[in-house]
């Protein structure tokens, strides 16, 4: 039995839960991933896995093999790329997860040169506004926006963006233009229902005044590309970081009101899966996608930190 093609099997198994997705995953048949399990367990002399109808997880040995044996391929492919020298690129799957909306507008448009750099690698783009288990989806590294809910995360903050009151100019001349934070209690209001900085509870701040409003409106949305659609439909304005509405503050599609006030912060991280070191190619992919982010909104200086559990 190929020691390195079974570990590489039952981490597969571990992060997709079941032997089929792990096939698929593997390009295989399942009966093909079962028996090099079950060889694998043999060989051990330990259960590595519970089996029940409801999938498979690990036993606790089986927790600790996978991340020793995810931690051994990852270091493996990281000395393949050392050996090889940085001119030859990266090679093998890279899995990357972002939301939705904030992949389609910064981080789509900008694959096409890290891949022209990296002819051998393969990225799988998972697009998700929830924060996923990244163990179980095998993601290598994921962009977030906002605060980090999960304090044993492991996450390098790559930037941060001011949210900001946007609406069309047809909405406002419609409306009114507010000149207090106040004044938004007489406006629609659309409302990210998913959003990490503030949802309905938008808080203003100038000098040492705080103002804080409990956000008013008929339409509340769970997607970030709903937001999109109905400020520039001219329902309603919203609260909304830089990032989601720069192509049309730029052309004037969108403008922002209120900017002698201050939101919060919208952070963004690359967060590393939890238990292994990021593998090369996930550093090299957010090395890359932190220099296209460039000076733009950037307020906070970048730093690399592990938060504790």
């Amino acid at each position: 039995m190929d020691r390195l093609a079974a570990m590489e099997t039952f981490v597969y198994v571990v992060e997709t839960g079941s032997f089929s997705a792990a096939a698929r995953r593997l390009a295989i048949g399942q009966p093909a991933v079962s028996k090099t399990i079950a060889q694998l367990e043999e060989r051990l002399g330990v259960r590595l896995l519970l089996r029940s109808t409801r999938g498979l997880t690990p036993t606790e040995a089986g927790e600790e093999y996978y991340l020793r044996a995810k931690r051994a391929i990852d270091d493996i492919n990281d000395a393949d790329v050392a050996a090889r020298g940085a001119g030859h690129g990266l090679t093998g799957r890279l899995r990357i997860c972002a939301p939705v909306t904030f992949a389609r507008m910064n981080v789509l448009p900008h694959l096409g040169p890290f891949l022209s750099r990296h002819p051998d690698l393969h990225v799988d783009v998972v697009l998700d506004d929830r924060n996923i288990d990244l163990i179980a989806e095998g993601i290598d590294v994921a962009l977030r926006l906002g605060a980090l809910s999960d304090s044993s995360l492991i996450a390098r903050k790559l930037s941060s963006a001011p949210l900001q009151i946007v609406g069309t100019p047809g909405y406002f001349a419609r409306c009114g233009e507010p000149g207090k934070p106040e004044d938004l209690l007489d406006h629609q209001a659309v409302v990210y229902t998913r959003s990490r900085g503030g949802g309905a509870r938008w808080v203003f701040s100038r000098g040492e005044e705080t103002r804080t409003i409990n956000a008013q409106g008929r339409v509340q949305v769970s997607a970030a590309e709903g937001i999109r659609t109905l400020v520039r439909s001219g329902v309603g304005l919203a609260m909304a970081s830089r990032w989601m509405f720069a192509p049309e503050q730029t052309s004037g599609e969108v403008m922002t009101v209120l900017n002698d006030w201050h939101l919060p912060m919208m952070d963004l991280w690359a967060v590393f899966p939890t238990g292994r070191l990021a593998s090369a190619k996930a550093h090299a992919f957010v090395e890359y996608f932190a220099a296209i982010l460039g000076p733009g909104p950037v307020v906070a200086p970048r730093v690399v930190y592990s938060q504790p559990e």
